[in-house]
């Protein structure tokens, strides 16, 4: 790569603040386009989990990429370290009825992953609040969190820092950038890969004061997990809506479903936020060069967009410069079948 190569991206979420940061720091120019307020993408919506291990057993997504998801978390302390992203390494606690449990614990020890099993005294020091009906739990260490508004608010001033300018506006095309990188979501034209993209529409409730506890608590079809000032649950699970508009028929379910963890809740106030995540067909975002000169792609992470955003920026970036991109990057490639 040549050092001030022009680079334009397009998405300031996660995938594409990264990447930028990424790129920036490797000598280009680069220019980040987003048409949403900073903090109003998907990315800011989210619920900030880098779960490798409870993303893999809950989802049914297998062993097979499991790797990819560890070696993406484990990149997360370079950045924690260069831009400020603050990073909680509690673990997360996995609660539910015994023959659910004994699903999570067969699937983490399957997976080679170390989980421990909690009674009820730990889980109480642990979550306050906790339902009495909840006595016994499954902890992972290997699951860690951030706090999405501020991990971005981080990366965005770390990437001006560094150099990278920001414009309010939509890219739909490279124009006399030597490179554009689509870190975007369902939906968009830049490159003909982006049409296997479905869009998925998710809501989430965020309780103002409510104490969170010291460690993510997942449920079956439930989370709860910290936010800033206070608790985040979520989230509803639309495939193929693009709207990104808030429903507020969504919230009272989901306040019960997150009551079932923290019966506190039950009457607790809320406010409720909708995003628009992009998801491939296997669940692994397009990251790679396109068959479309110039352009090179970071989109479609599904609900991994933070856990997998340091990869992609090091695929990318890989790509731009003209290195190996990695053991990683076929199985990522836009083009594979």
């Amino acid at each position: 790569m040549s050092r001030g190569a022009q680079v334009t991206v397009a998405g300031a979420g996660a995938l594409g603040l990264c990447t930028a940061l990424a790129l920036a720091r490797a000598g280009c120019r680069v220019t980040v386009f987003d048409p949403s307020a900073p903090e109003a993408n998907a990315s800011g919506v989210a619920a900030g989990m880098l779960a490798p291990a409870l993303e893999t057993v809950l989802d049914g997504e297998g062993e097979r990429d499991l790797g990819i998801r560890l070696a993406a978390r484990d990149l997360w302390p370079a950045l924690e370290a260069v831009a400020g992203v603050r990073l909680d390494r509690s673990g997360a606690v996995a609660v539910g009825a015994d023959a659910w449990l004994e699903g999570v614990r067969s699937g983490l020890n399957g997976l080679g992953l170390p989980g421990a099993e909690l009674g009820r005294l730990t889980l109480e020091a642990l979550t306050p609040g906790l339902s009495t009906a909840l006595t016994r739990g499954m902890m992972t260490r290997e699951d860690w969190r951030l706090d999405p508004r501020q991990a971005l608010g981080a990366l965005r001033a770390a990437c001006s820092e560094a150099g990278v300018g920001f414009r309010r506006g939509v890219v739909t095309e490279r124009d006399d950038a030597d490179w554009l990188v689509a870190a975007t979501g369902a939906g968009r034209e830049l490159a003909p890969e982006l049409s296997v993209l479905t869009p998925i529409k998710g809501h989430i409730l965020r309780f103002e004061g409510q104490a969170a506890g010291r460690v993510s608590l997942r449920g079956e079809g439930v989370y709860a997990v910290a936010c800033a000032g206070g608790l985040a649950v979520g989230a509803t699970m639309e495939p193929g809506v693009g709207d990104a508009s808030v429903d507020p028929s969504h919230g009272p379910p989901l306040r019960a479903a997150g009551a079932a963890l923290i019966p506190g809740l039950a009457g607790a106030d809320y406010e409720i936020f909708a995003g628009v995540r992009a998801a491939t067909p296997d669940g692994l975002p397009l990251v790679g060069a396109s068959r479309e000169p110039g352009v090179l792609l970071a989109a479609g992470a599904r609900r991994n967009g933070w856990l997998l955003a340091p990869l992609a920026a090091q695929v990318i970036a890989a790509c731009v410069a003209g290195r190996d991109p990695g053991p990683y990057a076929a199985r990522l490639d836009p083009g594979r079948r």
